[in-house]
C-alpha cells in the first residue's frame, strides 16, 4: 500500500508520509464535518428535503474532494460552500422568489462556465496576477475569518444590538437559567482552545484532531454528569450518538427527491443571468482566496508566487460544482478548513482521498458524525486561524504601498464576513495607491481589469 501511495501521490517528494497524510485528512474532515448538518439546515428552508440533503452533501463533498486529489494531487477538501448556500436559499429562492430547481440550474450553468474558464487559463491568470504581498495578506485574513467563525460557533462571541458583538455573559446565563445548556458549552470550547494550544506547543502529532476529540470527550463527561443539559430550543444537542433506530440508524437516506431536479424555464431571463453572475463572482474569488491562503501558509507557492498544478485544482472545483448541482446542492467549492489538515502536515492528494472516504463513510455512520458538537470543532478553527495568521510576518511593512492594501484585505475578510470581499478591497486599494504613488510598474494589466470589475460590481449590484 505504501509503495502504491508513493507512486501515485509522490509522498517523499512532498516531504510527507502516509501516516501524516491520513491524520491530516481525518483532521480536515473533523473540522468541516459540520457541513453535513449546516448545509441541510440552510437549504431545507427552500423546501428541499432535509434528509436527502444530508446524503447529497456527503456525496458531493466526497466526489469534489476526490476530483481535487485526482486532478491536482493537493490536500484540499471541497464541499457545499458556506455563504453560497445561504445566498442560494435566502436570497435567490426566498427573497427573489425563485424555485430551488431554478437555482440549481443556475449553479450548473455556473459550473459549466467555470470549466470553460479553467480550460482557457483565465482563472489561473487571475491567481498569478495577484501580488505576493496580497497573497500573504489573504492567508492572514482567512486566518482571522475562520477564527471568528470558530468563536461564533462556540458562542464565545455573540451578537449584541448595542455593540454589534460582545463576549458571552456567564453571569446572564446563570441568571436566566441557561448556563447548563449553553454557558457550559462555552466553557468547554474555551478549554478546547487551551487544550489545542497546549498540544501544538508540545508539538504533538495530530494535535488539532486530538484537540477536537478531547473537547468532544469533555462534552460527553459533562453531559453524563449533568453539568451539560442539551436543549434543542436553545440550539444545543446531545453529544452522544443517537442509535435509537438500531441498524436502521446507519442506513443512508435516499437522495432521489433532489437528484437531477433542474428547471431551465427561466434560462433567458435577466434574473437568471444575475443569479449566475453572483454565483460566479463569489465562487471564483472564495476559491482563489482559499487556494492562495492555504497554499501560502504551507509553502506550496513557487518563487514567483504561483501555485503549481493550479489548473487541475481549479478544474476540480469547477467539476465539483457541476456534480453538486446535478446531485441537488448549492455551489461546491474548496473549503478553507483544508488549512487544518495542511497544518497537520498534509501535502498531497492522499489527504484529500482520506477526506473523501470519510465523507462516504459518513453516509453509514451519520449518528456519530452528527454528534460532534460545534463547541468541539470551534477550537480547531480558532487555532488554525492563529497558524494562518503567522503569515503576517512575511508582509513587508516597510513598503506602505504594499502593506496598506494588505492590511485592508486582512481586516475586510472578518469584518465583511467574506473572503471574496477581502480580495476585492485589497485589489482595488492596491491598484489605486500604487497608481497615486507612481508605482505603476508593479501593477499588472490583469490587476487593472480586476480592480475595474470589482468597482463595477459594487456600483451595479
Amino acid at each position: 500500500m505504501e509503495q502504491f501511495c508513493e507512486k501515485v501521490f509522490h509522498l517523499k517528494e512532498n516531504h510527507t508520509t502516509m501516516r501524516t497524510e491520513i491524520i491530516a485528512g481525518i483532521t480536515t474532515f473533523m473540522t468541516m464535518a459540520y457541513i453535513l448538518i449546516v448545509n441541510p439546515s440552510i437549504l431545507s428552508a427552500t423546501g428541499m428535503d432535509k434528509g436527502a440533503l444530508l446524503t447529497v452533501t456527503a456525496i458531493a463533498s466526497a466526489l469534489g474532494t476526490f476530483f481535487m486529489a485526482a486532478f491536482a494531487n493537493y490536500p484540499f477538501a471541497l464541499g457545499p460552500g458556506m455563504g453560497l448556500n445561504a445566498y442560494f436559499a435566502y436570497t435567490v429562492c426566498l427573497q427573489m422568489g425563485n424555485t430551488w430547481e431554478m437555482a440549481l440550474s443556475a449553479v450548473l450553468v455556473e459550473g459549466i462556465i467555470f470549466i470553460i474558464l479553467s480550460l482557457t487559463s483565465i482563472r489561473e491568470a487571475i491567481f498569478n496576477a495577484i501580488p505576493m504581498t496580497l497573497k500573504q495578506a489573504i492567508s492572514v485574513g482567512i486566518g482571522l475569518f475562520i477564527a471568528f467563525i470558530g468563536l461564533l460557533n462556540a458562542r464565545i462571541i455573540v451578537a449584541n444590538p448595542a455593540t454589534k458583538v460582545s463576549l458571552y455573559s456567564f453571569t446572564k446565563s446563570v441568571a436566566d437559567g441557561t448556563f447548563h445548556s449553553v454557558g457550559i458549552t462555552v466553557l468547554i470550547a474555551l478549554a478546547g482552545i487551551l487544550l489545542s494550544a497546549f498540544l501544538i506547543i508540545k508539538n504533538v502529532r495530530g494535535n488539532i484532531l486530538f484537540g477536537i476529540l478531547g473537547t468532544w470527550i469533555l462534552g460527553m463527561i459533562c453531559e453524563a454528569t449533568g453539568l451539560y443539559v442539551p436543549n434543542p430550543e436553545l440550539g444545543t444537542f446531545s453529544v452522544f450518538p443517537n442509535l435509537s433506530g438500531g441498524l436502521a440508524s446507519f442506513a443512508p437516506i435516499n437522495p432521489a427527491p433532489l437528484f437531477l431536479q433542474l428547471d431551465f424555464s427561466h434560462v433567458l431571463s435577466l434574473n437568471f443571468f444575475a443569479v449566475i453572475f453572483a454565483f460566479l463572482f463569489v465562487d471564483t474569488f472564495d476559491t482563489l482566496g482559499t487556494l492562495i491562503g492555504v497554499a501560502a501558509k504551507s509553502d506550496m507557492l513557487d518563487e514567483e508566487g504561483h501555485l503549481p498544478r493550479i489548473k487541475g485544482a481549479l478544474m476540480a472545483d469547477a467539476c465539483a460544482t457541476c456534480t453538486g448541482a446535478l446531485l441537488g446542492t448549492s455551489t461546491v467549492t474548496t473549503f478553507v478548513e483544508s488549512a487544518s489538515g495542511v497544518s497537520e502536515g498534509g501535502r498531497t492528494g492522499l489527504t484529500a482521498i482520506t477526506v473523501s472516504v470519510l465523507f462516504l463513510l459518513s453516509l453509514f455512520f451519520s449518528p456519530f458524525f452528527m454528534a460532534i458538537p460545534s463547541f468541539a470543532t470551534a477550537p480547531a478553527l480558532v487555532i488554525v486561524g492563529f497558524l494562518m495568521f503567522s503569515s503576517v510576518t512575511k508582509i513587508d511593512m516597510g513598503d506602505l504601498s504594499e502593506a496598506i492594501p494588505a492590511y485592508i484585505a486582512i481586516i475586510a475578510m472578518p469584518f465583511a464576513y467574506s473572503i471574496s470581499e477581502g480580495i476585492s478591497f485589497g485589489v482595488i486599494t492596491y491598484v489605486i495607491l500604487n497608481l497615486l504613488t507612481d508605482h505603476k510598474d508593479k501593477i499588472s494589466g490583469l490587476m487593472y481589469v480586476l480592480a475595474i470589475l470589482f468597482v463595477l460590481k459594487y456600483v451595479l449590484l
